[in-house]
């Protein structure tokens, strides 16, 4: 390049500006690709989340979330913390059950009152969320001698019991977590497009849309009645038949919602979009409870509560359903007028207000307790 700018007489200028540009324009489309970086506070998609999924490491922008009312990706929110330790009045020494350790909030809490004397038996059915879980509270200090974490369902705390003895308190949190409904290749949730899975246990049993291809429209349209008292059951029920029989799937959870608003359109425009966000939260609730067996396994464990509680141990339940709170409610009084417990929440408890605007997740929350005669 320089000869041949020399060749025609240009300046030494020249040929360096000339060099330049060549050079410029050779290397202009094969320059490396940048490292995907952070969003910065409104990232896209869960998995750019990254920053929230090391809440240690990225304190700050953990908090900032946390400000405005979210929930981080990937985490979770314990609730009502502070009236869970109040009531249970945790001693060292105690022995303890958390029947959904989940993101282990709750737990964590608990296991600092018992300064290293006594343990705490967690379950958990989800084996992907449980070893974060472990591995998280084991490098706080918190090993096997303190946290006997069993990767099986709360039903069973009769054989948690025998291993164990009888519990000083047991917590049960029936909410699902955060990082089960953030998370779209679990399926959990309308908002964003997954698989129609909706499984705790991904590993066992049959997804949600696997159940829908196995029920007829009046077993669908029982469905959405008993676990969500949906107004619009039996036009849903119908709508998802109609579409099986015309050949088409529904195997994503964007196939379900574009499903639910289009047997909506009738409703009035100005109603239209908050009536389809209640009904949609409604029918992956009332799959979410069916899939999972979800009232029949809270009812085994109340039936086993009285045998694996130590004399004043306390059992306190939190719920985020009409259902599940009226078994809770029915179970406790029946226990209570046999004289099993000695005394029971005279009526559901909530966490406050200011709770409720820090984490929107806590509005539906319905406490209940009990103590063991």
């Amino acid at each position: 390049w320089a000869k041949e700018a020399e060749k025609n007489n240009k300046s030494a200028l020249f040929r360096y500006v000339y060099i330049t540009k060549e050079l410029f324009l050779m290397t202009e489309n094969q320059k490396p690709k940048r490292r995907a970086r952070y969003k910065g506070t409104h990232p896209k998609t869960f998995k750019e989340k990254y920053k929230e999924h090391n809440p240690e490491k990225y304190s700050d922008e953990i908090e900032k979330a946390i400000q405005r009312g979210n929930t981080p990706a990937g985490m979770h929110i314990s609730i009502a913390v502070n009236e869970i330790l109040e009531f249970f009045q945790i001693k060292p020494g105690q022995i303890g059950f958390d029947a959904t350790l989940g993101y282990g909030g709750h737990t964590l809490e608990m296991l600092k009152c018992l300064e290293h004397q006594g343990c705490i038996f967690a379950t958990d059915v989800d084996p992907i969320e449980s070893q974060k879980t472990k591995a998280r509270l084991e490098s706080l200090g918190y090993g096997e001698d303190m946290l006997k974490i069993r990767n099986m369902n709360f039903s069973e705390i009769d054989k948690i019991s025998k291993e164990a003895g009888k519990f000083d308190f047991i917590l049960a949190d029936l909410g699902v977590s955060s990082m089960q409904i953030d998370n779209p290749d679990r399926g959990f949730t309308y908002k964003r497009e997954g698989p129609l899975d909706l499984r705790l246990n991904p590993e066992k049993g049959i997804s949600a849309a696997e159940r829908l291809k196995e029920m007829n429209q009046y077993e669908i349209e029982g469905m959405l009645l008993e676990n969500s008292d949906e107004p619009h059951a039996e036009i849903i029920s119908k709508a998802i038949i109609k579409r099986f029989e015309e050949g088409e799937k529904i195997e994503t959870t964007s196939q379900l919602r574009d499903l639910i608003e289009d047997t909506l359109s009738f409703i009035p425009s100005k109603d239209r979009e908050q009536e389809i966000k209640k009904t949609c939260q409604r029918v992956f609730q009332a799959l979410r409870i069916d899939v999972n067996q979800e009232f029949e396994v809270l009812y085994d464990f109340l039936e086993k509560l009285p045998d694996v509680l130590a004399p004043n141990g306390k059992v306190l339940i939190m719920s985020f359903h009409s259902g599940e709170d009226r078994l809770v409610k029915k179970s406790f009084k029946n226990y209570y007028r046999e004289g099993i417990y000695s005394e029971i929440s005279t009526d559901v408890i909530r966490p406050s207000a200011e709770e409720c605007n820090r984490n929107p997740r806590a509005r539906s929350t319905k406490i209940r307790f009990a103590i063991r005669a």
